[in-house]
Order: C-alpha cells, then sequence, then structure tokens
C-alpha cells in the first residue's frame, strides 16, 4: 500500500456550452444512455470517462485538473504539486491526480488532495497543506469562450512552471498556459449531495459535531462542542468563511489536534 493510499480518506457561463446544452438536456431526459453530441462523447472516451466541467455548480466530488492533453496536475506527499506523465488514449488520471472539489460560495469551490489537505497559493507555489477552508483555500473557476481558468487568494491564476513541471498561481493575467480542463468521472445527472465529503452533510450544528470528532482528541472520552452562539456559523457559511469559523470554535475548546 502505497503512502497516498493510506492518507486518502455572480457565476460566469462557458459561452461555448450554448450550442450543445439542448442536446445533452434532451439525452438526459429521455435517459436512454445515447449520446446526441459525438464529439463530446468522444471527448470523454478518450479521457477514460472523465467529461469537462462547465460550471462551477458541477465542481462537486472527484475531479482532475488536466493541462494540455492527457496530462493531470498530480498531488506530493510533500504538498507540492506537479504535471504528471501523459496518460494513454482511454486512461483516466491516477489516484494522486484526483481531487475532491466542493462549492464554497456561488462562484468558488475549495479542493482538496487525497492526502486530506486543502489547497491554496503559498508565496505563488501552489501547495496542498491546509486541514481547514478560510478564505485562501478557495479557488475562483473563470469560464470564457470556451475556456476555464483557476483564480486563487492571490488574484493569480494556476498554471504549470515551464522549468521544473510544479504548479504555480503567479500571474494576474490569464493566457494560454493558464488555460485549463477540469474533468469529472462522475454521472452528469447527479445528486450533489451523495458527492458532499461526510463531514459537510446535515445542519450546520451537525457538520460542526462531524468536524469535532474527526480532529478532536478523546483523552476524557467526551466530545467537547462550542457553547457560542449558532448564528456565527450561519453567518460564516454566508460570507465563505464557514471552515476557518469552525477551526476558530474547535481552537477555543482546546481539545483539537491541530490548534495548540
Amino acid at each position: 500500500m502505497s503512502e497516498y493510499d493510506k492518507v486518502k480518506s455572480g457565476k460566469l457561463v462557458l459561452k461555448g456550452e450554448k450550442r450543445s446544452s439542448h442536446k445533452k438536456r434532451k439525452r438526459n431526459k429521455h435517459g436512454d444512455g445515447e449520446t446526441d453530441n459525438p464529439v463530446e462523447d468522444t471527448d470523454t472516451v478518450k479521457h477514460g470517462g472523465w467529461w469537462r466541467v462547465s460550471s462551477v455548480e458541477q465542481m462537486v466530488g472527484s475531479v482532475a485538473i488536466e493541462f494540455g492533453d492527457q496530462t493531470y496536475v498530480k498531488a506530493l506527499d510533500n504538498g507540492l504539486f506537479t504535471l504528471g506523465a501523459p496518460h494513454d488514449e482511454g486512461e483516466g488520471p491516477s489516484p494522486e491526480e484526483v481531487l475532491t472539489a466542493f462549492p464554497v460560495d456561488v462562484s468558488k469551490v475549495a479542493l482538496k488532495s487525497g492526502y486530506g489537505k486543502y489547497l491554496r497559493v503559498d508565496k505563488g507555489t501552489v501547495v496542498g497543506r491546509s486541514d481547514a477552508v478560510g478564505p485562501l483555500e478557495q479557488w475562483e473557476p473563470v469560464f470564457q469562450d470556451g475556456r476555464l481558468a483557476l483564480s486563487g487568494c492571490n488574484g493569480c491564476f494556476m498554471s504549470v512552471d515551464d522549468e521544473d513541471d510544479g504548479v504555480v498561481a503567479r500571474s494576474g493575467t490569464a493566457g494560454r498556459q493558464h488555460f485549463l480542463q477540469m474533468r469529472s468521472p462522475a454521472p452528469k445527472e447527479r445528486g450533489q449531495a451523495s458527492d458532499v465529503p461526510l463531514e459537510e452533510r446535515g445542519s450546520l450544528s451537525q457538520v460542526e459535531v462531524n468536524y469535532v470528532r474527526k480532529f478532536q482528541k478523546f483523552q476524557d472520552k467526551k466530545l467537547k462542542v462550542s457553547s457560542r452562539d449558532q448564528g456565527e456559523l450561519e453567518k460564516a457559511q454566508q460570507s465563505g468563511n464557514l471552515h476557518e469559523m469552525l477551526l476558530d470554535r474547535r481552537s477555543k475548546m482546546k481539545s483539537d489536534r491541530y490548534c495548540k
């Protein structure tokens, strides 16, 4: 078993999507499994069943970030990212190239590596070393003219360094080297709730309990949940700072192994 396996646990609209959107809806309506878009189907088959997402709403659950042709962003065990080796036609991304995405608000998403760490930008380098989602761990997908780019917390777009294939975010202007594809293996007609991490399910009070159970030190075998007003969780969720607030509430209990 590899180290990776041990650890793994306003909206912008794509302009190029309009032409084929009617056909996709027709296929899903009939539910016959046949495709009315041979170009899209060929692309999906070529990538091992991983299809191109075209909206923020589709960025839920397992995803892979593709630069170029069948080369994906790969997580390393030191928290850095690189561009993986090219895949053969019909082959999907490797486990180390699979991320978990979930929406933070209507325009931003958070990304988590298979090592259980959230992605952020640190001095221009994309790293996966965060245990919770705050403003620094939020990414804004930008769709324009059939292209997609990911903007990080520093206002710069994700790209691959030409010298060492490291993944960086250093330019505030998106050029050809910043265009990417985000792919998903999930059925397009899916219940998104099932793709949300277990900790994120239920009411806000249940979400807080879920995270406490995940990170708390059970020295006295008692669950220690903050008694502070639940209203601050609702405000934090609306402003996109829910995970940061949950972390702060746990830190005040002095029982979290990440909050000392």
